[in-house]
């Protein structure tokens, strides 16, 4: 029977090799997760309040369709956080999804016709190049510096064609930790307005930063034609609950955009309503637990490079935000990166992720560690990697 073409090019380099890990782990090897970013797993969770606001609303009888577009209260909260980093929104200008993954489906899906391009950050996060291909145009990469955390001006001017439709920005970066300084946000913003492109801005991981504060593109945005993702699976801990939103800048530019993509929420029905009202609860209540959480992930932070970094075979930049480290495997003796990460995974039981499931051209030859898990942990997955490397 016909299978579409489209799916041939949908890839989930974090999720797909956890198959291999299954295998290795059916042959009695004990594995060390250290691939997917989700804090929830490895012991962080949402504060009790917004646990409560879930079950009272499940209690109290919220468990209809919702509004296609979101919760009202929950969009108003939602555009004060955007305007308080600088983005032109209202309540209006906001769409809850199911996470930030329905949110990019139907981004591109609305602006991505057959043959279109979409330059993304060398390494990127793989669903981003997953739904271009998925809604048949072509990721084309452009290079980051990943120890200055700046993108490569010159590289993104060069790789804007007739067919470019959109530049992707993630920051706090996922695989890499790197965030753009308001410079560099800025000189994208004038790039894609010279050629009328759209900026697609992920700031999931937007209070996740260790060592210079956050700036988001909204302080640089103007009228330009930025449409922002965020959501609650990192910084608010509700990774399994699926919420994420549109937010979309006060551009005439993005009108067309603004009047079709809601089609698609209509034709999804709704978000899960309850976790609207969980949502609401973590951008209302206490806030205390975001700094606790960022405190315990920059000693893991510093923990982890410092150790990648005294590896033989290995070199590793700091990240500045998020929970990934992407080090670089400066000797090694396999064909590929792919190659080295599942040797490691079936000699040690440690299950990272291939760099070049982010992108070949600038994720080949590095590997992704996530630094959620506990010190023990991490001492024992390096000591392993350490040895291995040996």
């Amino acid at each position: 029977m016909k299978v579409s073409k489209k799916v041939a090019g949908v890839e989930y380099a974090i999720r797909d090799i956890v198959t291999a890990a299954r295998q290795v782990e059916k042959q009695g090897k004990k594995i060390t997760y250290l691939n997917i970013g989700d804090p929830v797993q490895y012991g962080f969770q949402p504060p009790t309040n917004v646990k409560d606001a879930m079950i009272k609303s499940i209690r109290e009888g919220n468990n209809y369709y919702a509004q296609s577009e979101g919760l009202p209260e929950l969009r108003e909260a939602i555009s004060l956080k955007e305007k308080s980093k600088g983005l032109s929104v209202s309540a209006d200008d906001i769409l809850v999804t199911n996470g930030v993954s329905e949110a990019l489906d139907m981004v591109m899906s609305s602006i991505v016709e057959e043959g279109d391009e979409v330059l993304l950050p060398g390494p990127y996060y793989p669903p981003y190049a997953s739904y271009v291909r998925l809604h048949g145009g072509k990721p084309v990469e452009f290079a980051v510096d990943l120890k200055n955390s700046t993108p490569d001006i010159d590289d993104i001017k060069s790789k804007i064609t007739p067919k470019t439709v959109a530049i992707c920005l993630i920051s706090p970066n996922n695989p890499t930790g790197a965030v753009f300084s308001e410079k560099s946000l800025k000189e994208l913003v004038d790039i894609a307005n010279q050629h009328d492109l759209y900026i697609i801005c992920d700031e999931i991981y937007d209070q996740i930063v260790f060592d210079e504060k956050f700036t988001g593109i909204g302080k640089v945005s103007g009228d330009s034609p930025i449409i922002l993702l965020n959501g609650f699976s990192k910084v608010h801990l509700m990774s399994g609950w699926r919420i994420g939103y549109i937010a979309f800048n006060n551009s005439p530019k993005l009108v067309p955009i603004r009047e079709n993509l809601p089609k698609l929420a209509r034709v999804r029905i709704s978000t899960n309503l309850p976790v609207q009202y969980a949502a609401l609860e973590s951008l209302r209540g206490s806030q205390g637990y975001v700094s606790e959480f960022v405190s315990e992930l920059k000693k893991r932070r510093d923990f982890v490079v410092k150790r990648l970094n005294s590896i033989p075979g290995l070199s590793c930049s700091n990240p500045k935000g998020a929970f990934y480290a992407f080090p670089k495997i400066e000797t090694n003796p396999y064909k590929t990166d792919q190659e080295f990460v599942m040797e490691l995974l079936r000699e040690t039981g440690v299950l990272t992720v291939h760099g070049s499931g982010f992108g070949t051209q600038y994720g080949s030859g590095y590997f992704r560690i996530v630094f959620l898990p506990d010190l023990n942990t991490l001492d024992f997955a390096l000591n392993e990697i350490e040895r291995f490397c040996q």
